[in-house]
């Protein structure tokens, strides 16, 4: 239990340090809107959500209703439903409800990369570490942001707002390098998305519902033509 705790809080350390960065951007945004720095900390706290969050601070920007603020954050983590579900196969099966529940809550994507990567059983443990460290320093660089306001640079901002996408490539590089199957899917997915934003159609979706579609479709495939055994798995 300890060490698995550990080793997620280990593992969350640069996930919670990138998280920090971008979140500057965040609080920017969210004291545009209004927002003091107490209510961006538990606006972060509580969501864990960084597109999530943008929408939602955007809707109450144009004076959205509760529902409408409701439906659009829910369409726009809609990736999570399929994460969880994924996480869930990973955890033992006499793992009880309310572990489930917390793991559940943390699901981010990179908190989800670091936990689907890992070999063997899921420990929920594994999942609170890196969410004890992640959670609250995406909360305390939104609040900073708010508190720094305008006074950083546009360049600045822009320029830590890259260190997310480079350190979830940190994650799943490593996994797509040892196992071809990966590595295939990885770039059919980078594919995938490219030519989704260019179809008619689908490119008028939002982000969130075409990651949908695609993780949808990908894990269809590799389920039917490359089946994991359980032996295997563990």
């Amino acid at each position: 239990m300890k060490k698995n705790f550990m080793e997620g809080f280990r593992d969350g350390i640069p996930i919670g340090l990138g998280y920090f960065a971008v979140a500057f951007s965040l609080g920017i945004f969210a004291r545009d809107i209004g927002m003091n720095a107490l209510q961006g900390f538990l606006a972060s706290l509580v969501t864990l959500a960084s597109a999530g969050e943008y929408v939602g601070f955007s809707m109450m920007a144009a004076h959205a209703t509760y529902a409408e603020m409701a439906i659009a954050i829910a369409v726009t983590n809609a990736r999570y439903f399929l994460m969880s579900c994924a996480l869930s196969q990973k955890l033992s099966p006499e793992t009880g409800i309310g572990h489930r529940f917390g793991v559940a809550l943390g699901v981010t994507d990179e908190i989800f990369g670091i936990s689907i990567a890992r070999k063997g059983v899921l420990s929920p443990f594994y999942n609170y570490g890196a969410i004890t460290i992640a959670a609250p320093l995406w909360a305390l660089g939104t609040s900073l942001g708010l508190i720094a306001g305008n006074l950083l640079p546009d360049r600045l901002v822009s320029a830590l707002s890259v260190a997310l996408y480079g350190m979830f490539l940190a994650i799943i590089v490593p996994p797509a390098r040892d196992n071809k199957i990966i590595r295939v899917l990885v770039l059919a997915a980078f594919a995938a998305s490219f030519a989704f934003e260019k179809l008619p159609m689908i490119s008028t979706l939002s982000g969130g519902t075409r990651t949908i579609i695609i993780t949808v479709i990908l894990a269809a495939i590799a389920a039917l033509l490359f089946p994991v055994d359980d032996e295997e798995d563990e």
